[in-house]
């Protein structure tokens, strides 16, 4: 078979594809994906020439589940669609929410204004000029109630976006549910609380790390132990790609990042089939649409090999890689933000044909602002069209066999395999972020980038390509109210007034207790943040026990 595709592809350059070069060059010499990956002008069998295409992409819902973890994919049950919602105070949001489910939005994904992710209450002087912005300000669990209000708890899977404070705030939604009547076992969700990330990244980070690993430990034992629906961490590429990272980066590092993780349970004596199930992946939705593909598929393969060569997981679940996926944030622009509904549309559909779990589209509003209403509503109809619409969801990995994405799929899996080797010579990804190893291999590809943006070999429509310089912003913008912040604080003074002291300070001491205990079982701190949150100690209290024990992590000066 090769020597006849040989033979056949020798005769198409000869007789086709170079007589034309001669009258038309093509546009460059060279063509690359986003990730800097040399492109080929065609693919054919010879480029699979030695896989063993049955053994590496074989068929969906079977190892190594290059293809998929569900034998029949959409066919029987569409991804989950969530609109990352949240901005002003815990009303504001809780309509929103109401839309959004009215509409037909399949689950929540709760944003957090800056303050509560920082672990500080809307009146610290910290927090001046931060309500709401970005997200919901969430001070007490008494903010979480009104949040919550009418949402059906036991038929809606929540996902939260919280990192370093990600413990009190997810003991507030237990403790809220359970005051609800709802029973913590039957609650579903996610809790993002992959700190990791954040020291790689986004940089919202408030402790050090290994007082921040034994806190994502703390919420994994007791996940596992009390919440089997909730996936208590959603290991992060989003940030580590919205800081610049191309994408087999974002795919390695946040592979290293869950190797750290699972490393952490088993150090605390869990067995990796009892939690490995519930740990999930969150990934960036860029604009190379066979990259992004290809890195979903090969994210697969390499999670389940690393189940089951290296920790020897025996439950099949154990291995599946679970992700959600968000198109990128980072490549929507303020200058003809409309264009942005298309570049949402084709990152959104490169998550569905990777096999995304559940998903979520920006507005085309968001480069300026918390999404409007009409917006983030549009947003949600780019999803329902391509579920409804396109056909996409009616076979299972329609572009599985594509030269291109097979080819494309193992040289991602490749380089990442070699990231990942990387880190572990090392010691880990902890190690490696001490040493600055993938904050330096971010900011280098960044720097590249932007050097290609500046000389026009990477070209962005509306801002260096086919630009508007007289363009004048013509749509409506959210704004946070005061009457929103001044709801808020008004709520905050109340649950000061009104809560029981004696409650407030022994939920505290106990907090404080199993906190300055070293991790362990006997020590989780989680009963304790729930006691906290059920007596209405605010957030900034609770994070203010561990800053006082901990310490907070100023990161060092790259050099």
């Amino acid at each position: 078979m090769d020597g006849s595709w040989r033979a056949a592809r020798e005769r198409w350059e000869r007789e086709r594809l170079d007589p034309l070069l001669q009258r038309a060059p093509e546009r460059r010499a060279h063509f690359r994906t986003l990730g800097d990956i040399e492109v080929n002008r065609l693919y054919t069998p010879l480029d699979l020439a030695g896989r063993d295409l049955l053994e590496t992409v074989g068929f969906p819902g079977q190892p190594p589940f290059t293809r998929g973890i569900h034998a029949t994919g959409y066919r029987g049950r569409l991804w989950t669609m969530r609109m990352f919602a949240g901005f002003g105070s815990a009303e504001d949001t809780n309509a929103r929410f109401h839309q959004l489910l009215d509409a037909g939005q399949t689950g929540l994904s709760i944003a957090y204004d800056m303050p509560t992710l920082y672990g500080y209450d809307t009146d610290d002087p910290h927090a001046e000029g931060e309500f709401g912005t970005c997200g919901v300000a969430v001070s007490s669990m008494a903010d979480m109630e009104v949040l919550l209000a009418g949402i059906p708890l036991d038929r809606i899977s929540t996902s939260m976006t919280i990192n370093s404070p990600a413990a009190p705030i997810w003991a507030m939604y237990i403790a809220a549910a359970e005051k609800r009547g709802y029973p913590r076992a039957i609650l579903e969700g996610t809790t993002q609380n992959d700190i990791l990330k954040e020291y790689i990244a986004q940089k919202e980070f408030l402790f050090p790390v290994a007082p921040s690993l034994r806190l994502v430990t703390d919420t994994i034992e007791f996940g596992t132990r009390e919440l089997p629906k909730w996936n208590t961490i959603s290991i992060s590429g989003y940030h580590i790609r919205e800081a610049g990272s191309t994408a087999v980066q974002e795919l390695a590092f946040t592979i290293a990042d869950g190797i750290a993780y699972v490393e952490e349970a088993l150090r605390r004596g869990l067995r990796v089939d009892e939690f490995a199930p519930r740990l999930s992946f969150f990934f960036n939705a860029h604009s190379d649409f066979f990259e992004e593909i290809a890195k979903y598929r090969a994210g697969r393969r390499i999670w389940y090999r690393l189940m089951t060569d290296r920790w020897h997981a025996t439950q099949e679940r154990s291995t599946w890689m679970r992700f959600h996926a968000q198109t990128a944030g980072v490549s929507l622009t303020a200058q003809q933000p409309l264009n942005n509904l298309t570049r949402v549309a084709i990152q959104a559909l490169s998550a569905v044909l990777g096999g995304a779990q559940s998903l979520h589209t920006d507005a085309y509003d968001e480069a300026w602002a918390v999404p409007s209403a009409d917006a983030a509503l549009l947003a949600l109809r780019q999803q329902q069209v391509i579920a409804a619409e396109t056909g996409v969801a009616g076979t299972v990995d329609p572009l599985g066999g594509s030269w291109y994405v097979e080819w494309l799929t193992d040289e991602v899996e490749r380089q990442a395999w070699r990231y990942i080797a990387e880190i572990d010579e090392l010691g880990g990804m902890p190690a490696a972020i001490e040493a600055g190893f993938p904050q330096r291999e971010i900011a280098d590809a960044a720097y590249r980038y932007q050097q290609e943006f500046d000389a026009g070999e990477r070209r962005v429509i509306g801002v260096n390509e086919h630009a508007d310089p007289d363009e004048v912003l013509a749509i409506p913008l959210l704004e946070v109210s005061e009457e929103s912040r001044q709801r808020h604080l008004a709520r905050l003074a109340r649950v000061r007034r009104e809560r029981d002291p004696h409650a407030v300070e022994a939920a505290l001491a106990r907090l404080r207790d199993a906190a300055a205990r070293p991790g362990s079982s006997e020590a989780n701190v989680m009963p304790a943040l729930i006691e906290c949150a059920a007596a209405y100690v605010t957030l900034g209290e609770m994070c203010g026990v561990f800053r006082a024990l901990f310490g907070e992590y100023r990161e060092p000066v790259a050099v």
